[in-house]
């Protein structure tokens, strides 16, 4: 049967976009080459435990913000939402001494202005940024003008303590920190939506926002097909026709969108009349962001504590040690399992950035299949992120010896969501070249269109809103 939108992907992108277009009565069909949809979001169970792997954290989902109007609107907001201390929703640790960002634009300012009296009226100014960043369209003007801003340029010409410079960064370890690219608005959309519409964890898993949105689109008439890959994208007349999978079978629509990566999209379409070599080779020579090195275990001596930890082992934090440890940064995150009761235990995860090459040994190996070696690096690492979080939470030492841990890599990343070196925030953004580098959904394939991460911004609000342009296209 053909379908009006054939979806390559099921992550978060791609199943908002069925979702809508199914409602709008489009006839649609999602293929995931996974067992399961959900992509990012998907969670695992260990020992009866359920671990997320890519859901943390999303901000803005309070009530008037825009995440909030679009997830009610696609009954996402009826999940259990936990909202997280207003009052340090991110707490910063640099050089022993912890910095809250407190949600509320003013109260934001207010509260490191409390710490930094020299910089009050530049971090209010600051604060105004943040908000008039949150509410600016995708396609504005002014998006554009942000994104061609160096933020690490910024924030030293705007903040005199160079401590503050590094606090205001802290939390972007969960975005791209380079200090030569990235861009400003990418830089203010890390921290925009958590401080304007507050911090809010999932009590639950990654799969119950799957599972509503799966659900859904069949509801709606749309297929959801888990198991297949695509392998070709058959180009007619400088249109895609089809998708040819693994499985023999072959889906053809009017229109395909494309959530997974570009370079994997483009290497799709063997023959092509629409994709130049000179188009082919610049999508293939972007760059990258690091992926992600991640710790989770469950702990019952540590109760829940309703905010992040993002803890920096030297004050420059735009800078990675080049000496010692590999570790030395490490965001804490504990899961907001239900009930949340002080007295039960925690699910706790640590992250840190670390490039594919530092895995280069094993590079090719797959999942099930890693040398001695991987195991150990695997090992050394966890301990370095365990002994980091420990300086902040010492109770973490005395458990060390009795925690079961589950570890993921870049090389983990690649091999089961297909992304080039396990990146885990996809295309690195350029201040230097934001035309190169934040692309459109349009392809220069009038019917393939792409969404996900990897255009203008990541995370859970960003792909949302990259979904909403994409649909729009369409």
């Amino acid at each position: 049967m053909k379908s009006d939108v054939v979806i390559i992907g099921s992550g978060l992108g791609g199943l908002i976009c069925a979702r809508i277009l199914a409602e709008r009565g489009k006839r649609v069909t999602v293929l995931e080459r996974h067992t399961v949809a959900g992509g990012c979001l998907q969670s695992y169970r260990r020992r009866g435990v359920s671990l997320d792997t890519g859901l943390h954290y999303v901000g803005g989902l309070a009530e008037g913000h825009r995440l909030h109007n679009i997830f009610a609107r696609l009954g996402l907001m009826d999940l259990p939402w936990q909202r997280m201390d207003p009052a340090g929703f991110d707490l910063i640790t640099i050089g022993g001494e912890t910095f809250p960002f407190a949600e509320g634009y003013q109260n934001f300012a207010d509260t490191l202005a409390d710490r930094f009296p020299q910089d009050r009226d530049a971090l209010r100014r600051y604060a105004a940024l943040l908000e008039r960043a949150d509410r600016l369209p995708p396609g504005d003007p002014e998006v554009q003008s942000l994104c061609a801003v160096n933020a690490y340029d910024y924030l030293h010409e705007t903040f005199r303590d160079p401590l503050l410079i590094n606090v205001l960064a802290g939390n972007a370890l969960k975005s791209d920190l380079q200090r030569e690219s990235l861009p400003l608005f990418n830089f203010l959309h890390a921290t925009s939506a958590f401080v304007g519409g507050g911090a809010w964890r999932l009590r639950g898993c990654g799969d119950d926002l799957v599972k509503v949105l799966v659900d859904d689109i069949k509801s709606l008439g749309g297929l959801v097909v888990t198991g297949v890959q695509v392998n070709e994208l058959v180009e007619t007349d400088g249109l895609i026709t089809a998708a040819r999978c693994n499985n023999g079978e072959t889906y053809e629509a009017d229109t395909f969108i494309s959530d997974i990566h570009p370079q994997q999209t483009f290497a799709l379409v063997k023959e092509s009349r629409k994709l130049s070599r000179l188009f082919r080779r610049r999508i293939d020579m972007l760059e990258n962001t690091n992926g992600m090195f991640t710790v989770s275990f469950e702990v019952s001596g540590i109760p829940y504590f309703n905010h992040n930890k993002y803890i920096y082992r030297q004050a420059n934090v735009w800078e990675p040690s080049k000496v010692g440890d590999v570790v030395d940064r490490v965001m804490v995150s504990c899961m907001a399992k239900p009930p949340v009761r002080e007295e039960v235990g925690s699910v706790i995860d640590l992250l840190t950035p670390v490039p594919l090459s530092l895995f280069e040994p094993c590079a090719d190996s797959c999942v099930g299949h890693r040398p001695d070696g991987y195991r150990q690096l695997k090992e050394q690492l966890a301990g370095e992120c365990t002994a980091l979080a420990a300086s902040v939470m010492p109770e973490l030492k005395s458990l060390e010896a009795s925690l079961t841990m589950y570890t993921s890599t870049p090389l983990t990343w690649r091999d089961y969501t297909l992304t080039p070196g396990g990146s885990a925030f996809g295309i690195r953004k350029d201040c230097r070249q934001p035309l190169l580098t934040m692309l459109s959904p349009r392809t220069p394939i009038p019917n393939l269109l792409l969404t996900g991460q990897n255009l203008m911004l990541h995370g859970l609000e960003g792909v949302t809103m990259t979904a909403l342009q994409t649909c729009a296209t369409v």
